[in-house]
């Protein structure tokens, strides 16, 4: 990902550490084919008093604030480099400044199209923070019929969390990941523990606490196998 998407992803984490209850939500509706849509959601509504306080300010706790001005500015660079991005189109964006919910989707040809968008920006991450992630996040055999959520935890997340002022790591007490996933197939089994499975067979949802994230006793992994 080019310098200009990674300030997209700063300015959020700027207003994120400014906020101590946060939600990221991915939801990814998969067709047959593999081809799909795919939504990512960052959720500050329930902080939306403080946060409307806090963008009057320059700065707090050493973290620049940003202004609305450079957040339209960041969404534009971020959407122009999923222009670029191959198999991806129908780019949508929406922003809500008086809830303060920020959504990005597209519809994608196959989930490697999704693997894509954030392929230099991880091996960008690994190369200056000597991490170890991944760059599939995401996999479809339509023979098999398997789609997985990959994720391989790194020890240096929780290097990173432990290098946080006290105040800092606070912003994580409330903050959650969650994953949604919707079939044309109806699901037959998932191996992760924490997912639950639609009475309809039709979705899986999973949701985990940003803590356990980043101290590694739950991850977003998943192989959810489907019905032919």
């Amino acid at each position: 990902m080019n310098r200009k998407a990674l300030v997209y992803f700063s300015l959020f984490l700027c207003i994120s550490l400014c906020t101590s209850c946060f939600e990221i939500l991915e939801e990814i509706k998969l067709n047959k084919d593999g081809s799909g849509t795919i939504m990512v959601t960052l959720n500050m509504s329930k902080s939306k008093t403080k946060l409307a306080s806090l963008m009057l300010l320059d700065s707090i706790n050493g973290y620049k604030i940003p202004s609305e001005d450079e957040i339209d500015e960041s969404f534009k660079d971020v959407l122009y480099h999923l222009e670029k991005t191959p198999g991806i189109s129908n780019i949508k964006k929406t922003k809500d400044f008086e809830n303060y919910v920020f959504t990005i989707s597209c519809d994608f040809k196959n989930v490697d199209n999704v693997n894509g968008i954030f392929k230099d920006l991880i091996k960008k991450q690994n190369k200056n923070n000597y991490t170890n992630f991944t760059t599939t996040n995401l996999s479809y055999n339509t023979s098999t019929n398997v789609f997985r959520r990959h994720f391989t935890y790194d020890d240096a997340i929780k290097k990173s969390f432990n290098n946080l002022k006290t105040e800092d790591r606070k912003v994580f007490d409330d903050a959650s990941y969650t994953c949604i996933y919707r079939f044309e197939n109806k699901v037959k089994n998932v191996s992760n523990t924490n997912a639950k499975v639609a009475p309809n067979k039709g979705a899986v949802f999973l949701k985990i606490d940003a803590l356990s994230l980043i101290l590694g006793e739950k991850n977003v992994e998943n192989k959810i196998e489907l019905t032919q």
